[in-house]
């Protein structure tokens, strides 16, 4: 598996670390608190196959720069912030994909800058808080499994972890949010790696308690893609279909044997919902 290209971007709002993969369609994807590599990520191998990807580490993650603000770290500067990043590439207009905290980027992408989308495609997301208001949500403590996944949230942000021991936790946290936890080396088994930003999850944790835009959804404008799995625990199904319904001529797909990565547990299926997209 070929690597991805690594690119620093000179914007308006500073520099950023992209990496690029792929030809056609431009693609951008990011995640609220991934710092991405050249070994790529799951979801963005996706889209590579007929879309030349462009995968962002958004400011204080990987070699981006640093944020000189508390605000800088919040959802609606990430969306500034690939505004800028589009710019320079050059693009009028690009689709824009995003998995659970992207997908939350996503959202407020749509909102607020539809004219610069040609679809937005958003997976195991919510436009509102999920986790009070869901025992469904693995992040409620009322769901079962609430305090590992805690556990390894926190145990997974000192960068001082030997590779082992990341791999180690990373593997147990993701394996709490596979439908068939048993099949995690048959999904995962690409050489792909990468770190979580934890002052970029600090400010999500707060941020996240007062994320609420589902009455701003009917200014979303570009044509706009809904997926989830079935047993997502991480942002229930019913956050998919209540943005699907506020959302002018969205579309839902459900995975019906999916949990929160429906893109590697029913990949054909997924790949198939992207070709009538993009």
């Amino acid at each position: 598996m070929s690597e991805w290209k690594k690119e620093l971007i000179e914007t308006n709002r500073g520099r950023f670390e992209v990496f690029v993969k792929g030809e056609g369609e431009p693609v951008c994807i990011t995640h609220h608190y991934s710092e991405f590599n050249e070994s790529g990520d799951y979801f963005a191998e996706t889209f590579i196959e007929n879309n030349k990807v462009f995968l962002v580490n958004l400011k204080d993650a990987g070699n981006s720069d640093k944020a000189g603000n508390a605000h800088e770290l919040s959802m609606v500067d990430a969306v500034l912030d690939l505004e800028e990043i589009r710019k320079v590439y050059g693009y009028l207009s690009w689709t824009f994909a995003g998995h659970s905290t992207g997908g939350m980027i996503g959202v407020l992408y749509g909102i607020h800058f539809s004219s610069s989308l040609k679809s937005l495609i958003i997976v195991g997301s919510s436009a509102r808080e999920y986790s009070s208001t869901s025992s469904r949500c693995i992040y409620n403590e009322g769901h079962p499994k609430f305090k590992r996944m805690q556990e390894l949230m926190e145990l997974l942000k000192p960068q001082r972890l030997t590779g082992d021991e990341r791999n180690r936790l990373s593997k147990e946290r993701t394996q709490l949010s596979l439908f068939e936890p048993e099949n995690f080396e048959q999904y995962f088994s690409k050489n792909i790696s990468k770190k979580l930003s934890a002052n970029r999850l600090n400010f999500f944790s707060r941020e996240q308690l007062i994320f609420d835009v589902t009455r701003q959804l009917s200014a979303v404008r570009a044509k706009t893609i809904i997926l989830c799995g079935r047993h997502d625990v991480q942002c229930p199904v019913d956050f998919s279909i209540e943005m699907s319904e506020l959302i002018p001529n969205a579309s839902l797909h459900i995975f019906e044997q999916s949990n929160h990565y429906p893109f590697l547990e029913e990949e054909f299926e997924f790949k198939e919902v992207l070709k009538s997209v993009i």
